[in-house]
């Protein structure tokens, strides 16, 4: 008799924490003996990794739980699983059960390692379950070898957050901060590389606060200079960097760690000291500014990127102005830029002072557009450079080309053959738009 074959589909949405989340949970179902499929209609289990961040990111999963419910209305056998950061928020799994009662399990962040188990349950039982724990349980190791998916790879310093940011769903979601052990955390990075990773980003809502809940006084600098020691591993990237915890003591780090990239997301959220404060930021605009200089006086052609928010609640044209003067004097590379979202649970939610959607969205309009007329000009001044790129494969917009990331996380497209995949290749910059560079390869 035919063993009929056990398949799986994930769907990732919203940050990096939820791609690895999602690496984590294929890990743990190849380990299981199930295999991955590209389509849904080929899956066994459909699994919706999702994300609450923003009201947006959630119309997504209700819409994409909608068409999934002509396949398991073909297939009976077919388990749907919604895990991430929505099934966390109070509310959430009894609407998932209302609104799409052929879903089979909704599993919280904290129990990915258990989804192997709790689908051969189902399947079994022909029994929905909901298994949303406590997301500030211990952190759990020794889970399934990681499997390299390329040169890339996330690894995991840190789960939870403890700021509290006012427009901010994540620390009750996703709970208070834990730091994973360093020798763990080197132990995975030693085992990718062994597998063709020459590049690791090391995760965590605040990176820059690792290590304040261990015992043996190792910090974020710390961390990094462990890992930098990894023999094999070539390249260094880390998100996300709390302002308020970059200290002089880690930008001094970072400027003598060869492998640590120069490059740096430092979400500002506002220019406004007032808007900074509401938020519960920790930070003034001026620590900030002082921040950005150490930086580019310690480490040289360093690029910086960003978040944004417009449209606080009570944010004024002036506060307003505050954010585009913040962002003219910086002059990031490039900036994620966002309109206020309420999301319930939060404090901004319920903040008086919440601003007309078409208020929020003219201020949105211009503060991209000077942000994006700064990145072109940024990026138009590295035009005839020859620089480092990490080939990531085959450009999206175009599949003839290939596309890869240079040291200061500046996109590259230019042509080449895909065996160079994976690869570090030197490449002349030729054009600059927007977002994203072109060039040609360099002989030797």
């Amino acid at each position: 008799m035919v063993k009929a074959r056990k398949t799986f589909k994930i769907i990732t949405y919203g940050c990096q924490m939820n791609q690895r989340d999602s690496e984590m949970m294929a890990d743990l179902l190849q380990e299981a003996g199930y295999e991955p499929v590209a389509q849904e209609e080929e899956a066994g289990v459909i699994i919706l990794d999702t994300c609450c961040v923003r009201e947006k990111a959630e119309n997504k999963v209700y819409g994409k739980l909608g068409q999934i419910e002509g396949l398991k209305s073909s297939n009976p056998d077919l388990v749907i699983a919604v895990t991430g950061c929505m099934v966390q928020q109070p509310g959430v799994a009894e609407k998932i059960r209302q609104q799409a009662p052929y879903v089979d399990l909704l599993l919280g962040t904290g129990n990915l390692q258990e989804l192997p188990q709790l689908i051969e349950e189902i399947k079994a039982m022909h029994r929905p379950r909901v298994v949303v724990g406590e997301q500030e349980g211990q952190v759990v190791e020794d889970l399934p070898r990681r499997r390299a998916r390329g040169a890339q790879a996330f690894v995991t310093i840190t789960y939870g957050c403890n700021n509290f940011c006012t427009y901010c769903i994540v620390p009750y979601v996703r709970g208070r901060e834990r730091s994973r052990r360093p020798e763990n955390i080197i132990k995975e990075v030693k085992e990718l590389v062994d597998q063709g990773v020459i590049e690791v980003t090391l995760l965590g809502q605040n990176v820059n606060s690792y290590g304040r809940d261990l015992e043996n006084g190792i910090n974020f600098a710390g961390l990094l200079e462990r890992v930098n020691d990894v023999e094999g591993l070539k390249r260094i990237r880390y998100v996300t960097s709390h302002p308020r915890d970059f200290t002089p003591e880690l930008v001094t780090t970072i400027s003598q760690l060869d492998k640590v990239c120069e490059h740096v997301h430092l979400p500002v959220q506002a220019g406004s000291n007032r808007i900074l404060e509401l938020m519960h930021r920790g930070y003034t605009r001026e620590h900030y500014l002082e921040l950005v200089a150490d930086l580019r006086r310690q480490i040289p052609g360093i690029s910086l990127t960003t978040d944004l928010i417009v449209g606080f609640p009570g944010e004024t044209e002036a506060d307003f102005e505050d954010t585009l003067d913040l962002v003219a004097r910086v002059q990031f590379d490039n900036a994620f830029t966002f309109m206020f979202s309420p999301r319930r649970g939060t404090e901004a939610a319920i903040m008086p002072g919440q601003l007309p959607t078409a208020t929020k969205k003219e201020r949105l309009k211009r503060l991209m557009e000077l942000q994006n007329r700064i990145s072109l000009a940024k990026n138009e001044a590295l035009v005839g450079q020859e620089v480092e790129i990490l080939v990531e494969g085959p450009s999206k917009t175009d599949p003839d080309q290939l596309s890869g990331r240079t040291r200061t996380n500046k996109l590259v497209i230019f042509p080449g053959d895909q065996s160079l995949t994976g690869r570090l290749v030197k490449v002349r910059l030729t054009r600059a738009q927007t977002w994203l560079l072109k060039g040609e390869m360099v002989d030797g």
